[in-house]
């Protein structure tokens, strides 16, 4: 770092220039990525039911419609008058898009025709499966479904293709809304916290440069691997927000440097070796919390924690090279465009008097504050017993949405959606199974309550695929899982192979993968987040303390999610629809909120490790580091809610349920723990929170903070 520190200082106008240069050229390059964000990635491909959809679709082509097109008839006339004018569009759209197959109703056979037909009468159903290799994207999606519509005759369009790029296109459209929200109000905040428009302005600066260098990198991954359209907010603002936060917590050491007397090289390379340090160590923490999503089997939980891990990693590279260069190169001035010079000061030494009696007052009782907090969070907590795991279902869109109300429209308006369980039963040796064994599969499937019918719906050499439909109303249930396990259940014929799949089987199998792997995403986070802390602080006690703290923010904050998005309290009021948590946002917020937890411990305990360096006893050290950083870490928190509080305003109900998870953290977290209960228990555990072996202590002069 001190060598770094230096050629900041020494090649302030190089360092700047390239990377602003460097950034410039990425963002631009990555504006490209819109187009190639996947959909997809939500399921478990080594589960029994991913096999099946393999199988099926090596075998009879894809068989999921992408649109399924829902054509009305005028008053005064019938679905029978309309079949002219629906089949001339679809046999245009035929001709135009390669598709594998068109289904309706006139061309179906009885008595699956049916399904093709509305309860009234009045409304008639097309399921389009496009071809593997059609050439349409994400970014073409739309301009196919005008070619659907029939001139005079009403046309709605749902289907699983239809949902997925609704979407995609209301995230690129929040994304761009929220930015525009965000970074006006952030630039005001920072104003105001600093008194002065150039100090506000570095942050919000570096700031954009993130997003610009995330962008890029998200498109370099979907180079490499499928990335889900939500990386795109969630990489976007994570690294806006980050480094407003870093840009703030660095411009606000380098201005203390030069109150200090320092000149600006001085203050520039003692703002990099401490401030930068602790930006490192942040850093690391939070790609390690990322870390652990890769883990997980899923594309779209993989590509969240790349694209985190990516603005992260875009964040700090920026806070530690274009801020200290363009601090090196403002010097003094960075304090200028200010309605008044001793603004700056004034508010410092505010903040400093309001958050020492804060801190002097607890510890005066921490045992009482300790106690009263950590049972007041337990309480917040105790819901979370009561949580389950969901899916991303269309009923996430907007209400107004043209997808959702088409979806809705199809579930209420017609005897069923298709939908249901996919049997795949496979003969001995590569034989087909006998007419005898798929009977036996096809009348256990009819016997299941809540299956409607069960249908051979193809065969080819040793497989044969019986669809088992489910009854009106059960789609979307919790009825739907439990048939899959009992169907499941049943006895496969002699000599044959027996393999269940299907929607619902897919949802659920990819839950259980989360849940069974969530534990090692909490042991790479807790282990190599214990290592850090101790690098960092050079004790034992204090990272598990960070640790302790984190897990109790989590609970606090799932508590309240469960209460509100699952059972529904107060949902109405955020206009979304009570439902299972959503396990891949669950899986994000944990990593966000314990990357973040630990990382505003390392902001808080940094300055208290460097008193205590110095010689202060353990109450002038909390003293000192509480007033030091106070400021910085509750107005850091609040400038992260601003700019991920922008996921509150999104159409989609998942997007709020991220923004108002991560709200309440961050309150959580960086008032009530952080400011409150962290100071308690520092007092409380005395000079046992710097113990350390002597061997732990040497590791720790080499590469520590304060060191």
């Amino acid at each position: 770092m001190n060598r770094w520190a230096t050629t900041v200082v020494t090649r302030r106008w190089w360092v700047l220039g390239l990377a602003i240069l460097i950034v410039a050229v990425a963002g631009a390059w990555g504006t490209g990525v819109f187009g190639n964000l996947s959909s997809a990635g939500f399921y478990d491909p080594n589960s029994e039911s991913y096999r099946v959809a393999e199988i099926v679709e090596e075998n009879f082509g894809p068989q999921t419609a992408d649109i399924v097109a829902m054509y009305t008839a005028p008053e005064g006339r019938t679905v029978a008058d309309i079949e002219a004018d629906v089949t001339a569009v679809l046999d245009r759209f035929a001709a135009e898009v390669p598709t594998h197959a068109i289904n309706t109703y006139w061309s179906t056979a009885p008595p699956a025709n049916q399904l093709l037909l509305s309860k009234d009468g009045r409304s008639v159903a097309a399921s389009i499966t496009l071809s593997p290799d059609s050439g349409v994207s994400v970014g073409t999606f739309d301009s196919l479904l005008p070619k659907l519509e029939v001139p005079g005759i009403e046309s709605q369009f749902a289907g699983n293709s239809v949902v997925a790029v609704a979407f995609t296109s209301t995230l690129e459209h929040d994304l761009l809304r929220a930015e525009a929200i965000a970074i006006p109000i952030t630039l005001v905040l920072l104003v105001i916290i600093f008194g002065g428009l150039t100090a506000a302005a570095v942050p919000v600066f570096v700031g954009v440069l993130a997003v610009l260098s995330a962008l890029a990198t998200l498109r370099l991954l979907t180079m490499v691997t499928d990335v889900s359209s939500f990386a795109l907010n969630v990489t976007s603002l994570i690294g806006l927000g980050l480094a407003i936060d870093y840009g703030l917590f660095i411009v606000s050491r380098f201005r203390e440097e030069l109150e200090s007397g320092a000149d600006t090289a001085t203050a520039t390379r003692r703002t990099v070796l401490t401030a930068g340090r602790t930006v490192m160590f942040s850093g690391l923490l939070l790609i390690c919390a990322f870390a652990g999503m890769l883990v997980f089997p899923q594309a779209v939980l993989r590509s969240l924690g790349l694209g985190a891990i990516a603005a992260v990693l875009s964040a700090a590279l920026l806070a530690l090279t274009a801020i200290p260069a363009l601090l090196a190169i403002l010097g003094p001035r960075i304090n200028s465009l200010t309605w008044n010079k001793t603004a700056a000061h004034r508010g410092e030494a505010r903040a400093r008097r309001f958050w020492g009696s804060v801190v002097v007052a607890v510890m005066r009782r921490p045992a009482l504050v300790a106690v009263a907090i950590v049972a007041g969070l337990l309480v917040l907590a105790f819901p979370v017993l009561r949580a389950s795991f969901g899916e991303v279902e269309y009923t996430a869109l907007p209400e107004n949405a043209p997808a959702r109300v088409a979806t809705q429209t199809l579930l209420d308006d017609f005897p069923s959606t298709g939908n249901g369980a996919t049997l795949v039963v496979r003969g001995p040796d590569g034989a087909p199974p006998s007419t005898a064994a798929v009977g036996e599969v096809s009348r256990a499937a009819a016997r299941v309550d809540g299956i409607a019918q069960a249908l051979t719906v193809a065969s080819n050499e040793d497989v044969t695929v019986v669809q088992a439909l489910y009854a009106q109303g059960v789609d979307g249930t919790v009825r739907a899982g439990e048939i899959v396990h009992e169907l499941r259940a049943v006895d496969a014929p002699a000599g044959t192979e027996l393999l269940v799949g299907g929607g619902r089987a897919m949802v659920d199998d990819g839950n259980a993968a989360i849940s069974r792997w969530l534990p090692a995403m909490l042991a790479i986070m807790v282990v190599s987040t214990l290592v850090l802390l101790f690098l960092a602080f050079g004790s034992v006690v204090l990272p598990l303390k960070a640790v302790a703290m984190a897990a109790l923010s989590l609970a606090a904050t799932f508590g309240v999610l469960t209460w509100v998005f699952q059972l529904g309290h107060g949902a109405e009021l955020l206009g979304v629809t009570a439902s299972p948590l959503e396990p891949s946002f669950v899986v994000l917020i944990l990593a966000v909120v314990f990357g973040l937890s630990t990382d505003y411990e390392v902001f808080l305990m940094s300055r208290m490790v460097e008193a205590r360096a110095a010689g202060a006893t353990t109450e002038e050290a909390v003293k000192f580091g509480t007033e030091r950083t106070g400021r910085v870490v509750t107005a850091a928190a609040l400038l992260l809610i601003v700019v991920t509080g922008a996921f509150t305003i999104s159409g989609l109900s998942i997007m709020r349920f991220l923004g108002v998870g991560m709200i309440l953290a961050l309150i959580i977290d960086a008032t009530v723990v952080r400011m409150l209960l962290v100071p308690s228990l520092v007092k409380l555990m005395g000079d046992a929170n710097w113990w350390a072996p002597a061997w732990m202590k040497r590791v720790h002069e080499k590469v520590g903070i304060g060191h």
